[in-house]
């Protein structure tokens, strides 16, 4: 018997009406949740759900891979800085190193942080065009 679960509703609406740049942002929160857990979750010594959340978190940066645009030369920029980043992942895993998740989580906040002010600009823009002389 499924159970109604407004807040997975919610989510779910979230995700089919946001646009490209609001799915973009979602990674990027995403990914910090996940660096969260499971930089808790090696102080706890838990290594199996370190280990699952580090992997969610290196699933959203290589979807954010996928999705570059490469005709511009900023993408490239950002495809190396996502490969360092999934690569420091997959390193902090295997070496139990909190200080690698530090690190990485100071890139995707910067990004998400860049990311967000891009989102306002364009709101800001498409606002501002419209009704005033």
């Amino acid at each position: 018997m499924a159970t109604n679960n407004p807040y997975q509703s919610y989510q779910a609406n979230a995700v089919q009406t946001a646009s490209p740049g609001e799915l973009t942002l979602m990674l990027y929160n995403g990914c910090l949740k996940f660096i969260k857990l499971a930089c808790k979750a090696m102080e706890e010594k838990n290594i199996e759900e370190k280990n699952t959340n580090l992997l969610k978190a290196q699933k959203i940066i290589q979807e954010l891979m996928v999705t570059l645009n490469m005709d511009y030369e900023v993408a490239k920029n950002m495809m190396v800085m996502y490969d360092y980043i999934y690569h420091r992942l997959v390193e902090a895993n295997i070496k139990n190193d909190v200080a690698i998740l530090d690190e990485v989580e100071g890139y995707v906040t910067e990004f998400r942080d860049t990311w967000k002010q891009v989102i306002q600009l364009n709101r800001q823009q498409q606002h501002g065009q419209g009704g005033h002389v």
